[in-house]
């Protein structure tokens, strides 16, 4: 294996330290090839006492798509999303971020997934580029604690993968059972995919900049690609486009 260098060192404990990891489990190292006597071998298979076959584990995508089936309410799908044990990003996040806005408004907003503000307070965009998302709307007459026009906010993964990196393809894999049954439930009029990782995820897709503006359908939802607003905040020379979508997104609506 390669050897860390002391920048890569430094980012690895900064991760651990920011998870709460703050002393060691014990006083000395422990072996874990050193396995105790009473550990029998496994006996050749079809032999007198042979041990079991191993089954695999449950398929985790099977797994998600009972639970997220099972939910009845938005209530039930975020407790079958936070008892879900088979993504590792769970481990490492402090919080679930589920949603935000008001349940039922005529548009849902698909992010892509959490990063270090919305772990902290288990909301979703609630960062710069959340800040940037309420401005955005906002120009459109519309909010996430807007009564009389409100927006739904919901991310693609509910769990912040370590130091803000792409997710991964089993773990979309996994997780869009969740987030399939989150729209129905949710059961807006407009579905906005903001971002690459929302476009791949229901529409299996990716290019934003080819694909923004143009009208599709997921989850049997009309569903509108946009930018994303952190994408917005290092490329200022897109925002006429977004706005363009925007008015595009709020004709749709007040139709």
């Amino acid at each position: 294996m390669e050897s860390l260098t002391p920048h890569t060192a430094r980012d690895m404990l900064a991760w651990q330290i920011e998870l709460g990891v703050d002393e060691c489990i014990g006083d000395a190292p422990v072996n874990r090839y050193d396995l105790p006597d009473k550990l029998a071998k496994p006996q050749a298979a079809g032999k007198v006492g042979a041990a079991p076959p191993v089954i695999a584990a449950d398929d985790p995508v099977s797994v998600a798509r009972t639970a997220a089936k099972g939910a009845g309410s938005l209530e039930a799908l975020r407790a079958a999303m936070a008892a879900f044990e088979h993504c590792d990003l769970k481990r490492g996040a402090r919080n679930l971020v589920f949603s935000d806005g008001i349940a039922g408004a005529p548009v849902m907003i698909v992010g892509e997934a959490p990063g270090r503000e919305e772990d902290r307070q288990g909301r979703p965009f609630v960062g710069a580029a959340g800040q940037l998302l309420d401005r955005m709307f906002a120009a459109i007459g519309m909010g996430r604690d807007r009564a009389e026009a409100p927006i739904y906010i919901t991310n693609t993964l509910p769990w912040r993968p370590p130091q803000n990196r792409d997710p991964k393809p089993e773990e979309i894999a996994m997780l869009k059972p969740f987030l399939i049954r989150h729209i129905e439930l949710a059961d807006p009029k407009v579905v906005v995919l903001m971002g690459n990782w929302a476009c791949q995820a229901l529409l299996e897709k990716r290019g934003i900049t080819r694909l923004r503006g143009g009208w599709t359908k997921a989850v049997d939802k009309p569903a509108l690609p946009m930018f994303h607003p952190a994408y917005l905040l290092r490329n200022a020379a897109a925002k006429r486009e977004a706005w363009s979508d925007l008015l595009t997104l709020k004709d749709a609506v007040d139709k």
